[in-house]
């Protein structure tokens, strides 16, 4: 019987994930010559082609498709015994790997410095991007979101801090218009718009006392990366909506000015996820009683 090894089989479903030898290479740690030959030698002993290649994209074949959908439960479950055979460890050690947004991987980044520095035994591996992903499906231990963006069927971790709006314009900008009172004092075509991960555009979104206000932001750039649009802003082109961490330097700095302050209240914090686990690895459990512990603390503290 040919035994293809868990790695070539983990070699395959992360091409399939990734779409790409170069990035799946990347995840595994190996060269994409090493990963390109593996599957080589996988397809040779099955008799069929798992992946069609051309010089500028990959995609499963028929049989490949077949492969992984057959393949992936069972990886799952030998994984799942792996981790339960590791989690009997009294030191923790391994790779934890963590998907988060741009500011979700900012919020915790704290949190995994100080593990890493407790455990020298442990790895992270901290992905930052803006869609939403299935961290099972593609091979995550934890994700960290917005807390009304957490799937449901997920165990989630208050991380213990609400999150802001912040509405911005340069002093520059400023100076030579009115600046706005209330949300209906803004002009869509000076507001920059925001894309989402999804494609769908951003309306902007205030509250106070009750009232809920909408604004559909017509400018002329529309951005999905707060750094270019923080960049845009400073640099005079009109009236940004960030997340108050991206801009409060800024703010405290005088190089930008906070708008309509009272119209954006706190809104749900970041929460961490995962699936729930039966037999969570040494280094699982960890992770998740430091996050608790830096939790606790900003509740006390605030």
């Amino acid at each position: 019987m040919m035994d293809t090894g868990l790695k070539g089989l983990e070699a395959v479903l992360a091409i399939a994930r990734r779409g790409s030898f170069r990035a799946a290479a990347l995840d595994l740690g190996m060269s994409t010559t090493a990963l390109s030959h593996a599957i080589a030698r996988l397809e040779a002993g099955l008799g069929v082609r798992l992946f069609n290649r051309t010089t500028r994209s990959v995609s499963l074949s028929d049989a490949g498709r077949d492969f992984v959908e057959r393949v992936s439960p069972a990886l799952a479950e030998i994984r799942a015994a792996m981790a339960a055979a590791r989690s009997q460890r009294v030191t923790p050690s391994g790779l934890l790997r963590v998907n988060a947004s741009v500011q979700g991987g900012r919020e915790i980044a704290p949190v995994v410095l100080a593990f890493l520095r407790r455990y020298p035994e442990m790895q992270v591996d901290l992905v930052t991007e803006g869609r939403l992903v299935d961290i099972v499906a593609e091979g995550f231990d934890l994700g960290i979101r917005p807390a009304d963006l957490v799937p449901r069927d997920m165990i989630a971790l208050p991380l213990g801090r609400p999150q802001r709006y912040a509405v911005v314009a340069s002093p520059e900008w400023l100076s030579t218009r009115p600046v706005p009172a209330t949300p209906g004092d803004l002009r869509p075509a000076d507001c920059l718009r925001v894309r989402l991960p999804n494609g769908a555009l951003f309306p902007w979104y205030f509250e106070r006392d009750g009232a809920v206000v909408h604004l559909d932001a017509k400018g002329r750039l529309t951005l999905d990366e707060a750094a270019i649009a923080r960049a845009a802003v400073l640099e005079g082109a009109g009236i940004g909506f960030f997340i108050e961490q991206d801009v409060s330097g800024d703010i405290d700095a005088g190089r930008l000015v906070r708008l309509l302050a009272d119209w954006t209240p706190p809104r749900p914090g970041f929460s961490l996820y995962y699936p729930g686990r039966r037999n969570p690895s040494a280094g699982f459990a960890a992770f998740l009683a430091m996050v608790r512990e830096a939790a606790h603390r900003r509740r006390v503290h605030g």
